[in-house]
């Protein structure tokens, strides 16, 4: 076999570079973070219930965010209507953030857990948001 020693070294490169994420990651703590609901203003709801049910807001926030942004901002429609047929106000800021204010603990430690950088505080004010008067 030509460059047999060339061949099998590269190989073995291949191997290395494919696998290292996993590589990286053994032995990572694997437990999701506890997310803490009893922000003052959750706290303060005679009914405690967001936009849509709390197994569909885990699986799905990010599609309805993207989806709001997309129909707030291109088709000019500002209420979402949720099953259960209460209207609200399609927003970040004036919507989720009024309850969710704990965003360290309730945004970031499931994101940081995740390894997602979402880019909603490039356009949005919050503890990392960009400064919008520049």
């Amino acid at each position: 076999m030509y460059n047999g020693k060339k061949i099998i070294l590269g190989l073995m490169i291949f191997v290395l570079l494919v696998t290292s994420p996993v590589l990286a990651n053994i032995g990572k703590e694997n437990e999701p973070p506890e997310i803490d609901l009893d922000t003052p203003a959750i706290s303060q709801l005679e009914q405690r219930q967001c936009v849509e049910s709390p197994e569909y807001m885990l699986a799905n926030h990010m599609r309805m965010l993207n989806e709001w942004r997309d129909k707030a901002l291109r088709e000019g429609k500002t209420v979402y209507i949720s099953d259960s047929g209460k209207e609200y106000e399609m927003s970040l800021e004036n919507g989720c953030l009024q309850c969710h204010s704990n965003q360290e603990q309730f945004c970031d430690s499931c994101h940081t857990y995740t390894e997602v950088e979402p880019y909603c505080w490039d356009c949005h004010n919050g503890s990392k948001g960009a400064d919008l008067e520049k």
